[in-house]
């Protein structure tokens, strides 16, 4: 017996390319609406290269490259939360400003952890090196 999909992107490969295109839509979007997504982008486009210096070993590299993906992904969800409360409704809620809020502090102690990993990993290269 053959069961239908009552799911609006398919199944399968068609689902996979859907997907993708959505994924991409997506990043266009964040990167055209989005100054810090823009901003968060260029870091990690900045350090990128970089991770292969101080990088120990490919774990070493693993976790620096992670954790500038942790902050773009919050980054992400912290813009989607907010596009999506603002379709909602534009006045001021307790309930609207709070989701903003958490999500905004969600972003913030990403970036603390993409900056204690990167700091103790660029502190230990110079150490190193000096």
């Amino acid at each position: 017996m053959q069961t239908t999909s009552n799911k609006p992107n398919g199944q399968g490969l068609g689902r996979l390319f859907k997907a993708l295109r959505c994924t991409f839509q997506g990043l266009r979007a964040a990167i055209k609406e989005e100054a810090a997504f823009r901003q968060e982008l260029l870091l990690a486009i900045i350090l990128f290269p970089l991770s292969f210096i101080i990088a120990k070993d490919m774990l070493h590299w693993a976790a620096l490259m992670s954790v500038l993906l942790l902050v773009l992904i919050v980054e992400l969800v912290n813009s989607a939360i907010e596009a999506l409360t603002d379709r909602v409704s534009t006045e001021l809620h307790v309930l609207s400003g709070r989701a903003k809020d958490m999500a905004s502090a969600a972003v913030t102690l990403s970036l603390l952890i993409a900056t204690i990993v990167w700091g103790v990993s660029i502190y230990q290269y110079a150490v190193v090196i000096l």
